[in-house]
């Protein structure tokens, strides 16, 4: 049971993996609206596929909290059979160091050191003491046993929160690749960091939208969000460019678009076409940076 169980599991997160490989792809291919068209007319997982990737998730769901059932009762048997064990030592020894105490005393008293009512005394005390030692051990090994059961129990929950969180933020995803209005896909990204706080790709997905919208400030201030957590971001780097343009920084734009170039060789060849580049277009650094065109131009 153990192994399929694991078997499912590695098949499931290989089929998250997938997805959000898939749903991630685009992101340094398409910091712009003419780029957005080429991501709907490429690739886009078929509704059967998706359905599948969610039952086998749920599959999963289910095999998970059979495992928890199942480790809470192994783990109540193994309690039930320690505590069965450490009841039979505890009389055993006992009950055969009462008949060597005893055995001892009898020598005693045929040789006058003390008499039977004193051992018999001695041994009781002594067995009321070890007695109290054994249960005060055995339920110091039940207590940890208890805890490491609570731990696997809140790590148990915690994966299976975590995988249901994907789940949605993948659907999310695919939903917002064929949204046709940015303001729909800026409801969708809300979703998304929702659900997971800072975001970067949700973050730069954003800005790109709120660039459609014309909300310069905005996509700039969603940009360096971004680059708080991850300076190298070439796609928020690129945004930011945008961003900069649109607001007249000529200086900042081409210092942002040099910068993601630098990161992503990619870009170059989006920035030839991008209209938010067009009061740039003139600019020799401009073109340096951009090339003359072709595949193979260099940044000065």
């Amino acid at each position: 049971m153990l192994k399929q169980f694991l078997r499912a599991s590695l098949m499931g997160a290989m089929l998250v993996l997938a997805g959000l490989l898939q749903a991630q792809q685009p992101a340094p291919e398409a910091p712009r609206p003419e780029a957005q068209s080429e991501i709907e007319k490429g690739p886009v997982i078929s509704q059967f596929r998706e359905n599948w990737i969610l039952s086998e998730l749920r599959s999963i769901r289910q095999d998970m909290m059979e495992y928890r059932n199942q480790m809470n009762l192994l783990v109540t048997d193994r309690e039930l059979e320690v505590a069965d064990k450490a009841m039979g030592y505890a009389t055993n020894t006992v009950t055969y160091f009462f008949y060597l105490i005893a055995g001892a005393a009898s020598i005693l008293a045929l040789v006058g050191w003390s008499t039977i009512r004193d051992l018999k005394d001695n041994v009781r005390v002594y067995a009321e003491k070890e007695m109290a030692r054994l249960t005060s051990e055995y339920e110091s090994r039940l207590a940890d046993l208890e805890r490491e059961l609570r731990k696997k129990s809140r790590t148990i929950a915690e994966n299976q929160e975590e995988i249901e969180r994907t789940n949605e933020i993948h659907s999310l995803w695919l939903k917002a690749t064929k949204e046709p209005t940015a303001q729909a896909k800026i409801e969708l990204y809300d979703r998304i960091l929702e659900l997971r706080p800072d975001d970067p790709e949700a973050l730069a997905w954003k800005a790109d939208a709120a660039l459609e919208l014309g909300e310069q400030r905005w996509a700039l201030s969603l940009c360096d969000r971004v680059l708080e957590v991850d300076e190298e971001n070439s796609h928020a780097l690129y945004q930011r460019a945008c961003a900069w343009s649109g607001l007249g920084e000529i200086d900042n734009a081409l210092n942002d678009l040099e910068t993601a170039i630098q990161a992503s060789e990619t870009l170059r060849r989006h920035a030839r076409s991008e209209e938010m580049f067009r009061p740039l277009a003139e600019l020799e650094r401009f073109q340096q940076l951009v090339g003359e065109g072709d595949e193979g131009g260099q940044p000065a």
